[in-house]
């Protein structure tokens, strides 16, 4: 069957085909960032989004269809993300594809917008094998989860306040970073000095996996004073500095507790999924660590770490495999907060 899956939930449109006969393919996908709109104003403005995700749709779907090499009447499928995300935003895809549908006379599935991350490694090369542990990390969410199988997903952990993404952006735009403001922190933090400006990792040693990012956003805030008593800003070695010592911190932090899981949990897999996930230092630390403890850490590629339109319909694919029931097209509601383990089959 063919899928067509359809991503809205942010500032992202993606756009894409999968082939579940044999052994599944990704045949074609499409994406529009905003990111260059949303930067004049410094972050996300919802109604913005959901007005650019209007004019996107069509030509990306266009788009996918040319290199697919294929027609909408083969599309046997919709799956478009429900939840969660921008209220606005989530509607532009989801009245869409059950528009599409219709007209198709093909049923829809509505798709969880962290599960489609959770399940992105899947599409690599080298992909991992149920169960294993995965770390959601991106800028509103930052979870560990214990995977089973599709649709079975047990919360081990999570951020008791600002997500590590969130952090990140936070952090940066204080440092007086553009948006989007994590990647060019991490950018930033290969330029500064290892060890020169320390700042506290919080609930390391908490006894738990929860998370905690606020207070080291604190600190950060704290140490600029310090350093800026005159009022004049910071130089860019300073700049550098403290944007090592903030990456260093939160990067300490989720390997020392996703690894954690990963014991605790008797598994020998690690799933890091979500925007943050392509950070280098993140990347570097875990498969060092977890090499040493013969773990296998598994990430999506890096153009399937921020949100993107293949996820979707993969997650879509793999619950139809897994005995979910699609629904005919038409009526539908969108979930702006629906909380991953509530999710079954």
């Amino acid at each position: 069957m063919l899928i067509l899956g359809i991503e809205s939930s942010c500032d992202e449109t993606g756009v894409a085909l999968y082939d579940t006969d044999g052994r599944g393919a990704l045949l074609a996908h499409a994406l529009h960032s905003q990111v260059a709109m949303h930067g004049e104003y410094g972050g996300v403005v919802p109604e913005l989004a959901s007005r650019d995700h209007i004019r996107r749709v069509v030509p990306l779907l266009r788009e996918a269809l040319d290199d697919s090499g294929r027609s909408l009447d083969e599309v046997g499928a919709i799956a478009y993300t429900q939840g969660p995300g921008l209220a606005g935003a989530l509607l532009v895809g989801a009245a869409f594809s059950e528009a599409l549908a219709v007209s198709l006379g093909v049923p829809t599935l509505p798709v969880h917008h962290l599960e489609g991350h959770l399940l992105s490694p899947l599409l690599s090369a080298n992909p991992p094998r149920f169960p294993f542990v995965a770390l959601l990390v991106s800028g509103g969410h930052t979870q560990l989860m214990r995977v089973t199988a599709v649709g079975e997903y047990e919360l081990l952990g999570e951020t008791l306040d600002d997500a590590a993404g969130e952090a990140f952006d936070k952090t940066a735009k204080l440092l007086g970073l553009g948006y989007p403001g994590g990647p060019a922190l991490a950018e930033l933090a290969e330029l500064g000095r290892p060890g020169l400006v320390k700042l506290p990792r919080p609930m390391l040693n908490s006894g738990d996996l929860d998370f905690s990012f606020s207070g080291l956003k604190t600190a950060v805030v704290t140490r600029v004073r310090e350093l800026d008593t005159e009022g004049v800003g910071l130089d860019g070695r300073q700049r550098a500095d403290i944007a090592r010592g903030f990456q260093d911190a939160i990067v300490e932090v989720l390997v020392k507790k996703s690894l954690r899981a990963v014991r605790e949990s008797r598994l020998k897999q690690l799933v890091v999924a979500g925007g943050v996930g392509a950070n280098r230092e993140l990347r570097r630390q875990l498969d060092e660590q977890a090499g040493k403890m013969k773990i296998g850490v598994f990430y999506p590629e890096l153009e399937f770490c921020t949100d993107n339109g293949a996820m979707i319909a993969l997650a879509g694919a793999l619950r139809l495999q897994a005995g979910a029931t699609s629904k005919p097209a038409g009526a539908f509601a969108v979930r702006p907060r629906w909380p991953l383990a509530e999710l079954t089959v």
